[in-house]
């Protein structure tokens, strides 16, 4: 299955061109894997060295020593925005991956954000904009029901819905990286209707950019 990427600079003209309705999901999609060809999966997450230059060079980058207390801080007010609300927050070292099930975000076959999703992510997009040094991976996932490639595709889509919505919000473009797993990541078994719906998520990844990352 392929699976494609939009790299940072890409990022931030195709999110704007889909926005502004310049460009459809599927252009973007071609530009976005052509402008990074070559780029594995490591890369992602915080770990392309360029794309945290860009940051750095944006918003300004973390001094090593205060990188703890900078992603404790980010995560005790995501939990905070977050209550009340079926986003999980998880603290993975210095990640934090938050993860947005179906009942919050998506129905099913479908990239609309959800009415009721709104709210919840402006409480996050508040959080991303306070804590600017920091990489934000969008994700989209799939259950399995339906063809490979249209999962794949669905879970494009609904990875640059969230990323859009962010942008909308005040979160800087060279920030975000959205792409799309397809049906390649369960977290649930896709033979209950439940673990099909556990399955149909977004995650958002938070790294800090550190200005050993950047120098």
């Amino acid at each position: 299955m392929k699976t494609f990427i939009i790299g940072t600079a890409a990022a931030a003209m195709m999110l704007t061109a889909c926005e502004s309705g310049g460009i459809s999901q599927r252009q973007a999609v071609g530009a976005g894997a052509g402008a990074i060809a070559g780029a594995g999966l490591g890369t992602l997450a915080g770990g392309d060295d360029r794309r945290n230059a860009a940051i750095g060079a944006a918003v300004g980058a973390i001094a090593g020593a205060a990188v703890g207390t900078y992603m404790d801080k980010q995560e005790r007010e995501l939990r905070e925005r977050t209550q009340n609300t079926d986003i999980q927050v998880e603290r993975r070292g210095d990640q934090i991956a938050l993860t947005m099930p179906s009942s919050v975000t998506f129905s099913v076959d479908s990239a609309q954000l959800k009415p009721e999703f709104y709210q919840p992510l402006n409480e996050v997009a508040g959080t991303l904009v306070n804590y600017p040094s920091t990489a934000i991976d969008v994700v989209g996932h799939a259950s399995a029901d339906g063809p490979d490639d249209y999962n794949q595709q669905l879970s494009e889509r609904r990875a640059y819905s969230v990323a859009n919505y962010l942008q909308a919000q005040g979160v800087q473009p060279v920030r975000i990286n959205a792409y799309g797993m397809g049906e390649t990541q369960p977290i649930a078994s896709n033979e209950t209707q439940a673990g099909r719906a556990a399955n149909r998520r977004v995650e958002i990844l938070l790294n800090p950019v550190t200005q050993d990352q950047v120098s």
